[in-house]
Formats: C-alpha cells, structure tokens, sequence
C-alpha cells in the first residue's frame, strides 16, 4: 500500500460547519424521525487537533485493509507524534513512502501488513527508514 498524495491540511478560511442531529442515529431498531437540525459542529476542530503538523494523504493499494484502510482512502496524519509500537505509520522506505503498521521487535523493526496476500517488511539493518507522521484517522467513503 503507498501513498498517492500528501498535502496539508488548509488553516486559513471560514471553519467548516456541519449541521449535526440532535440525537444519536439508532443502529438497532429505528426511532422516531426528527425532522429538525438545532446546532452544527466545526469539522476542523474534531478532525484537526494541530493544523501545522496535520496531513491528509491518499492511499493507493490494498494491503491495510485488514485495518480499515482501503484504497483511494484518505488518512489524517500528525507529524508530531512520536511512533509507538503498533501505530499505523506513514514510512518512508529507502526512498519509497509506504503505509504499514510499525512494530519494534527485539531484533529490529518490522513494518506490518493488514492484509495476508502481503507480506510483513523486516527493515534491514542498512535500509534508510524514517517515520515520516502517524496516521491518527481514516476517511473511508461508504461506496
């Protein structure tokens, strides 16, 4: 899985409100329908917690779907988190920006697949690896 595009995330603008149901969708058994919207949420204050360091990137391929993440999916990174093991990161991989989730390991680093038709990356020990952000978000249209 790689990325197809990285851009930031606009902080300039009006703020983006979204008319919000007063009340939770029930998922179970349906409820009376309400036929009113009475407040509106900011999507900027509950999808971007620190605009500078915040990234949307587009994901190519297929092999994180086992997380949730799909192709053509966008991902909301922050580069300012410092990587844990089990964090689904963006890496960049001998020159090549991937996303995988990070393991540390006893013998090294391992850079996880979701998907079992790929395979797990063991980094060599000479490869050029950096943590470029962790993803933190997964936009996923319901196609």
């Amino acid at each position: 899985m790689s990325i197809q595009d990285i851009r930031a995330v606009p902080v300039t603008g009006p703020a983006m409100e979204v008319p919000m149901m007063p009340t939770a969708v029930q998922a179970g058994f349906p409820s009376p329908a309400l036929d009113f919207v009475h407040e509106s949420i900011n999507l900027q204050e509950h999808l971007v917690y620190d605009p500078p360091a915040t990234f949307i990137a587009r994901v190519s391929g297929d092999s994180m779907v086992g997380a949730g993440i799909s192709h053509g999916d966008q991902l909301l990174i922050h580069k300012g988190t410092r990587p844990r093991d089990g964090d689904v990161v963006i890496a960049v991989l001998d020159g090549q920006f991937t996303v995988k989730r990070l393991r540390l390991t006893g013998t090294g680093v391992r850079l996880e697949a979701a998907n079992p038709e790929y395979p797990d990356i063991e980094v060599p020990e000479l490869s050029e690896l950096s943590i470029w952000g962790v993803a933190y978000m997964c936009l996923h249209g319901l196609r």
